[in-house]
């Protein structure tokens, strides 16, 4: 399946977007490097909120989920949506914010 993935990931000449990645894990002490891990792959990331990443990424919201899904346990929730380039915040720090400003 990953195989797939990065051959999708290949075919594509859309330029890169920008998704939401958020989590709620239900194991308390659970060890989720893994996860942490496979976000991080995506090379651009941001993540200043508990369990809330921001990637840029060339695949599709489906084909982050079904690539993160691995890392989660069954009863986790896990949400990756696509955002629209429009966004407001307030109290991150001055490489935070910018992240964001020059990304979203």
């Amino acid at each position: 399946m990953l195989a797939e993935i990065k051959l999708s990931v290949i075919m594509r000449i859309e330029p890169m977007k920008t998704y939401l990645i958020g989590y709620d894990l239900d194991k308390p002490g659970q060890d989720y490097s893994n996860l942490i891990a496979a976000i991080k792959k995506f090379g651009t990331w941001w993540h200043q909120l508990d369990s809330t990443w921001i990637v840029k990424s060339d695949l599709n919201s489906e084909e982050i989920r079904d690539y993160l899904v691995p890392h989660i346990d069954k009863n986790d929730k896990l949400l990756v949506v696509k955002l629209s380039g429009e966004g407001a915040w307030f109290g991150f720090n001055t490489e935070g914010s910018k992240w964001l400003k020059d990304n979203l």
